[in-house]
């Protein structure tokens, strides 16, 4: 047997010196690189290196801690000296800490594979010094993030996260939206942090103790004023770094602003790192009994996240931007099985809440993989052309054929078909909403069909929004200089995405693997194993709950390779050889085919945008540059803009009231030196009697 608990320091020290030295280290060379202007591209170069190559075994580091702790199911704790306010803090690394860190490293190993050659672009005018310390920073955050155990160090490097992710986004500052993003994200982050803050608060007062040993299970003690409240703050602190709905709106503005290899991260991993904190709170610290409203709150949430996401990814244009709505899709795809096993907890079915929460963490696990998969796709995209407007673009296919075909492997999966990973995550979901209809309760009864109507609403409207994201960039013609001059990304960026797109493959055949590992973390949270309730059969997922539901990805995979073999191999049969043959596309009497004849993504998704037309609310603007003819114009110039409910309705009232609320606070500040001691008079009376 091996000395897990070893291996576990060992890696957890290989992990930290990696992300340190990674960090540190290439912030000596900027000092060098600022005094001698001589050797810039030299050191640029050696920096970077250094910085994503630390970062790089650091993330393997990880991946081995990850996996220690799942296979032993031994828990790393590591103990660091008391401090003077808050007593001893520790860091504790248990299943659900591992699932989460190996996500992040299993997602950080190939993003840093794919910066060696991302960050080229960035040589000649940028220190690397600075992105490579903040890459460095960003991922030694979020992995002390999930092995926090202790509520002051969970909020420093939650803080740290959230500091790091303002100066990536903000790392092309010369640009407004950049400056704006980061702006709207850090205002947002902090919001989100005061909640937490309140939370944590509230544990201590009832528990007398910061530690998470302390908080563990402590929500049979609680009034349930009080846990109502602790679970409402979770939701609020933790929501808004997930992204839900309607806490998103740093999200789409984020994303696309952060150079691509942060925004794969960003999107792959750091709001899952929302996720992992509602978990903890839900199951560790209040469960496991909870009451149904709960699981309700949860579902409502999922659902909107879910449907509007991907509604409004299907308007957008930017291809990061439709990338960034799908990842708000995608978490309230993951809370769908995170609520549906707080209700099945509630009302006392754990073995069916058990199967939800493994389905809802599997997503979280694909989710990572697809999503960053795309994003790297649409980092090589903009490597190759500098654009991401959709519509710009076109006939990539020719240009980079190995990011096309890694990009249609992500775009499949996170469409849910099979036989890759996003479809055996979903059709888990679907399963333990589906046997929930076997019970009588009527929150079940309403909310479960609900919750499975609108999840097969978001996979369809996936598929159509990827549909016309591949189409229109890929496929066709190119529609603009750019993208004729296109040119494949180099070797280190599309490995990463090949490894990423064989991850895709890996978890879709192959899910046996994954639902065992998860397994005995679902049994810690909720009290009760999924083992003799998702069992495993020569590749066979079987769910044994009333009516049998089974899949198995394996035969379904060659099923249809099957499919695609048998007419080819028919047809050389009967027909033989393929014979080639070249001619015009039609192009209704034309001589030639310009890229303005091509479907454009407006076009495609318009009707959809008339079905929905209450929710986008679209204003359309024609201009007519000039008119010599009542039948022919020489240039016509139209821009759709669709509104953002939430931004009109919540957050403009809401930014006037507190614009209007700080200009009559304002009004106190008279700059008469006068006034002020009379507050501070005022103040001492005012103490003095309540002392009394």
């Amino acid at each position: 047997m091996p000395d897990w608990t070893w291996i576990e320091t060992q890696a957890f020290s290989l992990m930290v010196a990696g992300y340190v030295f990674g960090g540190i280290a290439p912030l000596f060379l900027s000092i060098i690189w600022r005094s001698n202007p001589q050797s810039r591209a030299g050191l640029n170069r050696s920096i970077k290196n250094i910085g994503f190559g630390g970062a790089l075994i650091a993330s393997l580091a990880g991946c081995v801690l990850s996996l220690s702790v799942l296979l032993s199911g031994i828990s790393l704790h590591v103990e660091i000296p008391e401090t003077l306010l808050f007593g001893p803090t520790a860091i504790h690394a248990d299943r659900l800490s591992a699932v989460f860190l190996g996500v992040i490293a299993l997602l950080a190993a190939p993003v840093s594979v794919y910066s060696f050659g991302y960050a080229t672009d960035f040589l000649p005018r940028r220190n690397m010094g600075l992105m490579v310390f903040l890459y460095n920073a960003f991922l030694l955050s979020m992995a002390g993030v999930v092995v926090a155990g202790h509520a002051v160090l969970f909020l420093f490097v939650w803080e740290c996260m959230s500091v790091t992710t303002f100066f990536l986004i903000n790392y092309e500052h010369e640009d407004p939206a950049a400056r704006r993003a980061a702006f709207l994200y850090v205002t947002m982050a902090h919001i989100g942090t005061a909640f937490l803050v309140i939370m944590f608060v509230l544990l201590w007062t009832f528990s007398g103790s910061y530690s998470f040993d302390s908080f563990a299970g402590i929500g049979s003690r609680l009034p349930s004023g009080v846990r109502s409240v602790i679970f409402l703050c979770a939701i609020i602190g933790f929501g808004i770094k997930a992204g839900i709905i309607p806490l998103h709106i740093w999200l789409p503005e984020a994303h696309p602003a952060a150079p691509s290899n942060i925004s794969a991260l960003m999107s792959g991993v750091m709001i899952k790192m929302g996720i992992y904190g509602m978990v903890r709170v839900f199951f560790g610290f209040l469960g496991p009994d909870v009451p149904e409203w709960w699981g309700i709150l949860i579902l409502i949430i999922a659902v909107s996240s879910s449907v509007l996401g991907v509604l409004y990814a299907l308007m957008e244009h930017d291809l990061k931007r439709l990338l960034a709505f799908h990842s708000i899709e995608n978490i309230g795809i993951i809370l769908m099985g995170v609520g549906a096993a707080l209700l099945f907890t509630a009302l006392g079915n754990k073995p069916l809440a058990a199967i939800a929460l493994i389905a809802g963490l599997y997503h979280v696990l694909n989710h990572a993989t697809f999503k960053g998969l795309l994003f790297l796709g649409a980092g090589s995209v903009l490597h190759a052309t500098h654009s991401r407007n959709i519509e710009e673009l076109g006939g990539l296919i020719k240009k980079l054929p190995w990011t096309s075909f890694f990009f249609l492997v992500g775009a499949v999966a996170i469409s849910g078909l099979p036989p890759l990973n996003g479809f055996v995550s979903e059709w888990l979901i679907f399963q333990s909403l589906l046997f929930g209809f076997h019970m009588s309760a009527l929150a079940v009864k309403i909310a479960i069909p609900l919750t499975v109507a609108l999840l097969a609403l978001t996979g369809a409207l996936a598929a159509a929004c990827f549909v016309k994201a591949f189409g229109i960039t890929f496929l066709g013609i190119a529609r603009s200089k750019a993208a004729e001059q296109a040119h494949e990304a180099p070797l280190s960026m599309t490995s990463a995405m090949g490894f990423l797109a064989l991850l895709c493959v890996l978890f879709g055949v192959l899910p046996g693997s994954v639902v065992s590992v998860l397994d005995p973390l679902a049994a810690f949270l909720v009290g009760t194993s999924a083992a003799g309730q998702v069992t495993l059969n020569a590749g066979t997922l079987t769910i044994p709950q009333g009516t049998s539901s089974s899949i198995s990805p394996a035969m379904l995979t060659g099923l249809l390779l099957a499919l695609t073999a048998i007419p080819l191999i028919a047809g050389y049969l009967y027909a033989g050889a393929l014979r080639r043959r070249v001619a015009m596309t039609w192009a209704c009497g034309l001589q030639e085919i310009a890229p303005r004849m091509q479907y454009t993504a407006t076009g495609f998704s318009k009707p959809i945008r008339m079905i929905f037309s209450n929710i986008y609310r679209a204003r359309h603007e024609i201009e007519i540059s000039e008119e010599t003819s009542p039948y022919f114009q020489p240039n016509i110039t139209y821009e759709l803009k669709t509104e953002s409910v939430f931004l009109k309705y919540l957050y403009e009232p809401l930014y006037k009231f507190v614009i209007g609320a700080a200009m009559v606070v304002r009004r106190i500040q008279t700059g008469h030196i006068q006034t002020y001691l009379a507050y501070i008079f005022i103040t001492l009376v005012l103490l003095l009697l309540f002392a009394r």
